[in-house]
């Protein structure tokens, strides 16, 4: 089978609600095609797959990365976006979730949400006739996750096979650290959570990824060992206090977190490998959970990574959207000349 037939040619589910939702081949899927239509629009290629589709974004908080890469990818696959954000619809003042999903699933093709709580997007998908894709919840950053492999996939350590990947997610276990845990369990990879006890990734993440391992291979730890960073090929860190933790003061987080989980050049030395690459799914505190000299430094692919929320967000409108395969074959037969 070419890389241009995908095994799932619809989506196994309306929504994208969770990344645990998928098996490792639509997952595949997903980032195979996101990938080959990168290659495409940055090689002056043009796509319609998506003409006259509208997606609804709503945000319930603000957003940099998840927006501009959803608007930006219906308008290069010939589609639209509208940005619905805080306060600018009755969501939240005179209308219900549900009702506005009523309404939105009527007039629009997809509706991708950023939310304060996953029950919201539960709610989305549930009421919406149409596909709903998660934008981020309290629980799951599931398209952050889709653009976090394929940063690791563009910088794949070369002549190692999947269960020779080491990832260490270092610090508090956000949303972001529980996709990936998931995510790169699902590849087959090996994932450890460096954090704090009173931070560290809960046990049901655990047991969700440590079935993937049972499927895929690999493995999935939490440790506060320091030990546990050596042999990794890539490091990733989140905020120590974000969206969901206005309660907290930052000098708590502080408190738990620096110096031990700051990630520096020495944290990044004590890897042993001089290749090891350093993620970070943005807004960075610069100077708290990661140094400038790391951020911006030669191993750094955050940036990248920042840019693979674009190439993410067209395989997952694609996929979702119905048309991927259909996309990859009008590529191939450009390709070919047909």
């Amino acid at each position: 089978m070419d890389g241009y037939t995908l095994t799932y040619k619809q989506p196994s589910r309306k929504d994208f609600v969770d990344t645990a939702d998928f098996d490792q081949a639509e997952i595949l899927d997903i980032i195979n095609t996101a990938r080959i239509v990168r290659e495409f629009i940055k090689g002056g290629g043009y796509l319609n797959s998506l003409f006259h589709k509208n997606l609804a974004m709503i945000f319930e908080q603000k957003s940099t990365r998840t927006r501009v890469s959803f608007e930006v990818a219906m308008e290069q696959l010939g589609g639209h976006a509208l940005n619905l954000a805080p306060g600018a619809i009755q969501l939240g003042a005179h209308e219900t979730i549900e009702d506005t999903a009523q309404v939105l699933g009527r007039m629009c093709d997809m509706i991708m949400s950023r939310v304060d709580k996953h029950e919201s997007i539960e709610a989305l998908a549930k009421y919406a006739k149409v596909p709903v894709l998660n934008g981020m919840s309290d629980r799951v950053h599931p398209t952050q996750g889709v653009g976090d492999m394929i940063t690791i996939f563009d910088h794949w350590p070369a002549g190692k096979q999947a269960n020779q990947i080491k990832v260490v997610f270092v610090g508090d276990a956000t949303q972001v650290c529980n996709t990936l845990c998931e995510m790169t369990t699902k590849m087959g990879m090996n994932f450890v959570h460096f954090g704090p006890e009173n931070h560290k990734i809960t046990d049901e993440w655990l047991e969700i990824s440590n079935k993937n391992v049972e499927k895929y291979g690999g493995s999935c730890i939490w440790s506060d060992d320091p030990k546990s960073l050596e042999g990794a090929d890539f490091i990733y860190t989140d905020v120590w206090y974000g969206l969901y933790d206005k309660e907290t003061p930052k000098e708590v987080y502080m408190k738990d977190f620096y110096p031990k989980y700051q990630v520096n050049d020495d944290l990044m030395k004590s890897t042993g490998n001089p290749n090891c690459k350093f993620m970070h799914c943005l807004p960075a505190n610069r100077n708290e959970e990661v140094t400038d000299s790391v951020l911006d430094g030669p191993n750094s692919v955050a940036w990248d990574e920042a840019e693979n929320r674009l190439t993410a967000q067209r395989g997952l409108v694609l996929h979702f959207g119905g048309v991927a395969q259909a996309t990859l074959d009008y590529i191939k037969q450009q390709k070919e000349g047909k």
